[in-house]
C-alpha cells in the first residue's frame, strides 16, 4: 500500500479536491467521478459525498493508495 501524507491548510477540504492535490486525478470532476463510483473510503467506511469534508487526522484511501490528512 502506498502512503501520502497530505499537509492540511485550513480546517477542511473536499474530498473531490483532496484526489485531485494529491494527484490521482486531474480535476475536480474526475474525483467526482471516482467518488461516485464508490471507490473511495474514509476512516474505513464507504465514502459517496463527493464534497465530503475531510479533516485533520482522517484517512482516506482509493485503492492501494492511503492517503492521510494532518495539519
Amino acid at each position: 500500500m502506498q502512503n501520502v501524507k497530505f499537509e492540511l491548510d485550513g480546517e477542511y477540504v473536499e474530498l473531490n479536491q483532496l484526489l485531485k492535490l494529491v494527484g490521482i486525478c486531474d480535476s475536480g470532476g474526475a474525483g467526482k467521478a471516482i467518488v461516485a463510483a464508490g471507490e473511495v473510503s474514509v476512516d474505513g467506511k464507504q465514502e459517496l459525498r463527493k464534497t465530503a469534508k475531510i479533516r485533520n487526522g482522517q484517512t482516506v484511501t482509493i485503492g492501494d493508495i492511503r492517503i492521510r490528512v494532518q495539519e
